[in-house]
């Protein structure tokens, strides 16, 4: 056990929060167990862990996931949740230099709890296997498996330490993981949580069978507040499109594509769109673009976040 990073995840919290210690505690310590618990109380088919937790573990974790459900339905009391990042975005989390401490406008983050960015030591960063996958009972599995990421302390030493299934990597190889997830079709979302200071702590670089999040936002039609679209929208231009066919349902992972056989035309449906960036850069024809949505919010561009340009 390391002594050292479970008291510095302790120190990082305020007297005032320090019982949100705990369940960061147990999240951190035994996400692969917490996602399979999530997904069997959702009657997602899971495969068993191959160790069982003690029963006050269980429980205590029964009880956390429980606080997430009851708060998920609304923006005001969404604990636990999502922001959609092109892949430029996404780098840009990854590769900061210096300690942020930034409360985004609700246009970037519309959620009202967890909805800070506080970056300690943003150069720690730490990789492991995706959760959502590994507990899947028929997950895709398609390589790299490596594809969650923990940013800044004392989140990315602690899960490192106290975690066999992560470890730490260079700001250089976190932009890897992303370009490689990124080619592969994979959606990239920043995720925030009240047990971590009610801000950014990861970074999910999944796919749309895998995901839980993104499962359940098109499962549930967008009408739980899970995820917040990236403030850009896909846009067609018709006259590069050849209606191939790629960037349908068979690379969109919101399902917001579809062709016009008529006109021989990919159609982007803005209001399941998420902005993800997949079928920009998925597109042989380099016929979708983004672009900026006002309905959409806005991007979490940390340079203008930080710099205002």
């Amino acid at each position: 056990m390391h002594h050292e990073s479970i008291k510095a995840l302790y120190d990082g919290f305020p007297l005032e929060e320090k019982n949100d210690f705990f369940p960061a505690y147990i999240y951190l310590k035994y996400i692969h167990h917490f996602m399979t618990h999530v997904l069997g109380t959702l009657g997602i088919p899971t495969k068993p862990m191959p160790d069982q937790l003690p029963a006050d573990i269980q429980a205590m974790m029964g009880a956390y996931s429980d606080q997430i459900a009851e708060a998920s339905p609304l923006l005001e009391t969404s604990i636990y949740h999502g922001k959609v990042v092109k892949l430029a975005d996404a780098i840009k989390l990854v590769t900061q230099k210096q300690d942020l401490d930034i409360k985004p406008p609700e246009q970037v983050v519309p959620f009202k709890v967890a909805r800070d960015i506080i970056l300690r030591n943003p150069g720690s960063i730490a990789v492991g296997t995706c959760p959502c996958r590994s507990a899947s009972e028929n997950p895709c599995m398609p390589p790299p498996q490596e594809v969650c990421m923990f940013v800044g302390d004392p989140w990315a030493t602690f899960i490192s330490n106290n975690n066999d299934k992560y470890r730490l990597i260079s700001q250089e190889e976190a932009v890897h993981v992303l370009e490689l997830t990124h080619k592969m079709g994979n959606v990239h979302c920043a995720f925030f949580k009240k047990e971590f200071r009610n801000s950014f702590a990861a970074i999910c670089n999944c796919c749309s069978c895998c995901c839980l999040g993104v499962k359940m936002w098109n499962l549930l039609g967008g009408t739980v507040p899970i995820l917040a679209p990236s403030g850009y929208t896909a846009i067609v231009n018709p006259d590069r499109c050849t209606g191939c066919d790629v960037c349908t349902d068979k690379c969109c992972p919101f399902q917001a594509i579809s062709l016009d056989k008529e006109a021989d035309v990919a159609v982007i449906d803005v209001a399941k769109c998420m902005g993800c960036g997949v079928c920009e850069d998925l597109c042989p024809a380099g016929a979708i673009k983004l672009g900026l949505d006002a309905s959409k919010g806005e991007p979490l561009d940390l340079d203008v976040l930080v710099n205002g340009s």
